[in-house]
């Protein structure tokens, strides 16, 4: 994904006070992140090691690299359902979440695409075709839901999951519209893929073209209240586009993010390593997971949003612990 920017708004005067005060944001943030998390249902843990093989590699955009990934004998793989991803465990052990992006109707192949923007995703761009790899999955954490009418907003790499909830929506004849947000054409994978849809429902709207990054109410403009929304890119387009439909009265909001999310409302609190007795104190802004790589080399970790199981460590009590969404006082076997 493309870093990001800061968030400037080209919507309308009631969005631009609200998003402006930064209490507000704050405020609205953290009442949107109660109601979903309690909307989103568990991710159902998959204990299963596919090993692949990479069949190809294929520019998509500037620092977009997709990859074709089969069995090696050929046989097909498990079913998935659009929004679901992949942990792809590379040869040097990193392991990452892609989404996936192909046909979920054909097993022969997985399909992922990657934005070159740090160690482990130049690690994939390197990949070779012949390479062998291990994925774990699919699991799915951003659930496809039947409805009449749909709203998809995709930010740059956050097209991955949409994609094949667009394709679902247009081949079951329902109601939807895709708008697709980017820093420009350049950077913005699958336009071409896009291309084949019809073109009265898409919207390509890249920040060169406009001048300004959209505001959420901008993205949300000419879709009834009543479509499920499905939202996927950096953190500032999804936190105004989250903001803005709240204030127009939208219900079913459904969003997925390719970082790190903020701490909004934390607390202070301590993390006690049994073994060596030592405390630390964990800062109202930050993760156990911060504090702990600071103090513990070594620890393991990958999504830093809580699913993928990799930071999980043991506490005193025997329980595991997710120590990059913790947000209590434990005591871990360390």
């Amino acid at each position: 994904m493309a870093a990001e920017r800061p968030l400037r708004l080209n919507g309308t005067d009631r969005p631009d006070r609200l998003l402006s005060a930064l209490t507000g944001v704050v405020a609205v943030y953290r009442r949107l992140s109660e109601v979903s998390g309690r909307r989103r249902p568990p991710v159902s843990e998959v204990d299963r090691d596919l090993p692949l093989a990479l069949a190809a590699a294929t520019p998509e955009a500037e620092g977009v690299r997709s990859l074709r990934l089969v069995r090696p004998d050929g046989g097909p793989l498990p079913r998935w359902r659009p929004g679901a991803h992949l942990d792809l465990v590379l040869p040097c052990g990193l392991v990452r979440q892609y989404s996936l992006c192909g046909d979920p109707d054909d097993r022969s192949y997985y399909r992922v695409a990657v934005r070159r923007i740090g160690a482990a995703s130049a690690r994939v761009h390197a990949l070779e075709p012949g390479t062998r790899v291990t994925v774990r999955g699919p699991r799915n954490a951003f659930p496809f839901v039947a409805a009449e009418n749909y709203l998809f907003v995709a930010g740059g790499i956050g097209i991955t999951p949409i994609l094949p909830m667009v394709r679902r929506a247009a081949a079951r004849g329902v109601g939807w519209r895709l708008v697709y947000t980017g820093r420009d054409r350049a950077s913005m994978p699958f336009l071409d893929e896009l291309a084949d849809l019809d073109p009265g429902r898409v919207w390509i709207r890249p920040d060169t073209e406009y001048g300004i990054p959209a505001s959420g109410a901008e993205l949300l403009e000419g879709s009834p209240e009543s479509a499920s929304l499905y939202c996927c890119g950096p953190i500032p387009m999804l936190t105004s586009v989250r903001v803005d439909a709240a204030l127009g009265g939208r219900r079913a909001v459904f969003y997925e993010r390719f970082s790190t999310p903020p701490i909004v409302g934390g607390k202070p609190f301590q993390v006690r390593l049994g073994r060596s007795g030592r405390t630390l104190d964990i800062p109202a802004d930050r993760s156990a997971l911060d504090v702990l790589r600071e103090n513990v080399p070594g620890i393991a970790y990958s999504c830093r949003q809580g699913f993928c199981g990799t930071c999980e460590l043991p506490s005193a009590t025997g329980e595991p612990v997710r120590v990059c969404v913790e947000r209590n006082a434990v005591t871990l076997d360390l």
